[in-house]
């Protein structure tokens, strides 16, 4: 296909390489980066007969780095020497991905100008029940903390315009996770997407696959789980602030209902902890003056939502125990946390568009 280039990670390949290769060949594409990500002397006479094949460039890693790396290895070398070029397909080198559908999702790319992700049925009887499980979990995930619709957050058969590559090469990590931080980044910057329906196929149960299930499993959720317990910390500052505020009325000498004084109280304490933690860690964005402002009108309306909450429970039930408060408010800011994620993402610590507009 011409000036789409085919780009192939590969660690430990064996004669499916090759295979893949050949078909993709003959189907029209004349230019394929395959990257051979530090498998060993061992599986150098296959890399050696890739380079044979015509249209194939072979890329290096001396030492593996993981397949998030070895695809910003070949975006990077595209940017530097396939100007003009109107994009890129990434696919498995284990044979899973049927070249029709390689070509398939190529064409979309090139109609559309989106990116564009290849997607399995995952109800089939003959998917592996740790991949069904997996990607049910995780498309649950994005669609509840990114509000994202994607049905196959595993795959690895990707079409991306030439336009996007130099953010993508600029995402965090460097093996399995780099391929869910893209969807994050997609969602955070909402980049438009397609899918197109590919055939689903698993070869020996998959048994190929070098995915670690609990090592990979927490690098990808990495950033729901640093968010988590961040917002845990400031749970626990924020109820305990707001229950000794509660419970100690010398604020009832303000004019202003005491649950409203103790909840702005607390809540300022506990917002500028989750703050600095949210920035530095979880969404890993210096923190600015444009992102504390955001923050804090996430913080104002949100506070402003919860105080009046607890407050309108507090009157229709008759409640007077700051222990009961104080649960009724840990209670109606679970619910609130889930808005905050994606609001936090899409546009508390999205400081990019800041840096994009000051170009």
């Amino acid at each position: 296909m011409n000036r789409i280039s085919l780009i192939i990670p590969s660690y430990k390949p064996d004669e499916k390489l090759i295979s893949t290769l050949t078909t993709a060949i003959e189907a029209g594409f004349n230019d394929i980066l395959v990257v051979d990500d530090g498998g060993g002397k061992e599986f150098e006479h296959i890399f050696d007969r890739v380079r044979e094949m015509k249209g194939c460039t072979v890329l290096v890693h001396p030492k593996n780095r993981g397949k998030g790396a070895a695809l910003k290895t070949a975006f990077s070398y595209f940017l530097e020497n396939r100007k003009g070029f109107t994009g890129v397909v990434t696919a498995d080198a284990d044979g899973q991905h049927r070249t029709e559908d390689i070509l398939a999702v190529a064409r979309k790319m090139k109609e559309s100008g989106n990116i564009v992700l290849g997607y399995r049925n995952f109800s089939l009887e003959h998917v592996p029940a740790r991949s069904k499980f997996g990607n049910k979990m995780t498309s649950g995930v994005f669609r509840i903390f990114f509000g994202m619709k994607v049905k196959d957050t595993q795959t690895g058969l990707r079409a991306f315009p030439a336009s996007v590559l130099d953010k993508m090469c600029s995402i965090k990590g460097d093996r399995y996770e780099y391929e869910t931080h893209m969807l994050i980044d997609m969602s955070r910057h909402r980049l438009p997407f397609e899918e197109v329906e590919i055939e689903t196929v698993y070869i020996e149960e998959n048994q190929s696959s070098h995915f670690r299930p609990i090592v990979d499993s927490l690098r990808i959720y990495g950033i729901l789980i640093k968010y988590l317990l961040s917002s845990v910390l400031s749970t626990v500052v924020d109820a305990l602030a707001f229950f000794l505020l509660k419970l100690f009325t010398f604020l009832s000498v303000i004019p202003i209902p005491l649950t409203f004084t103790a909840a702005f109280v607390a809540r300022a304490i506990s917002s500028f902890i989750n703050f600095m933690v949210n920035s530095k860690v979880v969404f890993s964005e210096k923190p600015n003056k444009g992102s504390m402002l955001r923050y804090y009108i996430l913080v104002v309306i949100q506070i402003c939502i919860s105080a009046a909450s607890v407050f309108c429970i507090e009157k229709l039930l008759r409640i007077d125990s700051a222990a009961l408060s104080t649960f009724i408010k840990v209670v109606v800011d679970t619910l609130l946390f889930f808005f905050s994620f994606r609001i936090q993402h899409k546009w508390v610590f999205n400081n990019s568009d800041n840096r994009r507009n000051k170009k």
